[in-house]
């Protein structure tokens, strides 16, 4: 009795798993071809950039399912894939790296910054430590050389191994000598002690400047903060380092001339992608001076999206296309006029038992479309004609065999029995 297709009917599973796998990969190709259109931007006119990215991500698309449906020109389909993606890796890692460095680098700077100007402050902050102990130790000896010149007198006249202190030895004994030549010198409040009394005061008031810029740099240090303006940080410290008292810190060191911190200059330390072409040139520096962290994520990102949808072309081309014999059945019933479903039933119902083992069909009783698709196998060493007492047969690969079963055991669409007479639907 013959059959009728009916379309109504269920549909194969593992076509509908490959249709699932061929929506991600479409849903991958548009994250590709994002990132590239942004990153193209950063050259191009967005219309080109637009276009450009249209067209790789569609050749990529397209290689990617063909290389994997295909074994026909395989090696050039594969190599106009890498081609392709190659432009679209590059494109799309500069874009996830200026999209991630957009959020990580200002911190990055201000962070850099702040560390910039806390070592130029503690450096300003060492040197007022170590003068302020020193002019202690200098005021509380000029308290004690001015008691005993006014007790004993003669203190201008010693050697001190202080330098500080030997140089206000000296002024008060050339300022002794400016007076009367019969100023005799003795204990008391007169001319020596006077002057060892100011430098007693001048040595006490250069010690409050130094510990006022002490309290100050203090100050500064407690209330700044890394979000801080980066230009309003590098003023203020700027301010205060001018404001410390560098010839009193150089007097209390007694080591001469002292250098001064400096100051880390603004533009050291500003986000120098201040346009889009520089974004380019900053992310491959990057990359080929420091291959780790975020370049390193964004290239790896960049390139899974584009190897991911290769893969699954790769792994789901065979499943979309069907496999060879599918085709061939397929042409085969065409060529009867009849459905694929009905055709791989006709010829499986014509095998039998061979001999030696394996299953056969005799080439007398096949149909043209039969005929083909057993030329087909045999072209391909999946059946091999041999002769027997009947006449000529085809020996079907035991494989091959297994696979038309199945497919007839899992048909595209079910069948449905028609009356005697009537024409089969295609």
């Amino acid at each position: 009795m013959p059959y009728l297709a009916d379309r109504t009917g269920t549909s194969d599973p593992t076509r509908a798993l490959v249709m699932v796998l061929f929506a991600a990969s479409c849903l991958l190709s548009l994250v590709s071809w994002y990132t590239t259109q942004q990153g193209m931007a950063l050259y191009l006119n967005p219309w080109f950039a637009l276009l450009a990215s249209l067209g790789i991500q569609t050749a990529l698309v397209i290689t990617a399912w063909l290389a994997g449906m295909t074994r026909e020109r395989r090696a050039l389909l594969v190599t106009v894939y890498v081609c392709t993606a190659t432009v679209s890796i590059a494109f799309s890692y500069v874009s996830l790296y200026t999209w991630f460095s957009a959020r990580e680098r200002p911190a990055e700077i201000e962070r850099k910054l702040y560390d910039a100007l806390g070592a130029s402050a503690m450096k300003t902050d060492q040197l007022l430590t170590a003068s302020a102990a020193e002019q202690q130790k200098h005021v509380l000896a000029l308290d004690e050389m001015t008691a005993a010149e006014k007790k004993a007198g003669y203190i201008s006249r010693a050697q001190d191994a202080d330098p500080y202190l030997a140089r206000v030895r000296e002024a008060v004994a050339r300022e002794a000598r400016t007076y009367n030549s019969a100023y005799r010198e003795a204990p008391g409040e007169g001319l020596r002690y006077t002057a060892f009394d100011r430098y007693s005061s001048l040595a006490r008031q250069s010690l409050e400047r130094i510990q006022e810029s002490q309290r100050a740099l203090a100050a500064w240090r407690a209330n700044r903060k890394p979000t801080d303006v980066s230009e309003k940080q590098i003023r203020d410290l700027e301010s205060l380092i001018a404001a410390v008292p560098w010839t009193d810190v150089e007097q209390a060191l007694h080591s001469g001339a002292i250098e001064k911190p400096s100051l880390p200059g603004l533009a050291s330390y500003a986000d120098r992608t201040s346009s889009t072409q520089e974004d380019l040139l900053v992310a491959f520096d990057e990359l080929a001076n420091h291959a780790s962290g975020r370049p390193a994520f964004s290239l790896a990102l960049a390139a899974f999206i584009d190897v991911v949808i290769f893969l699954l072309a790769w792994a789901a081309g065979p499943h979309m296309s069907g496999p060879s014999e599918q085709r061939w059945w397929v042409a085969g019933a065409a060529i009867d006029g009849a459905s694929p479903q009905v055709f791989l039933r006709g010829f499986l119902r014509k095998m039998y038992p061979a001999a030696g083992g394996g299953v056969c069909v005799a080439a007398g009783q096949l149909t043209p479309g039969e005929q083909q698709l057993c030329l087909a196998l045999s072209n391909h060493r999946l059946a091999v004609i041999t002769r027997e007492e009947d006449g000529l047969v085809y020996l079907i690969e035991e494989n091959t065999h297994q696979s038309l079963l199945s497919a007839l055991a899992t048909p595209s669409f079910s069948m449905r029995a028609a009356a005697p007479g009537t024409p089969t639907a295609a």
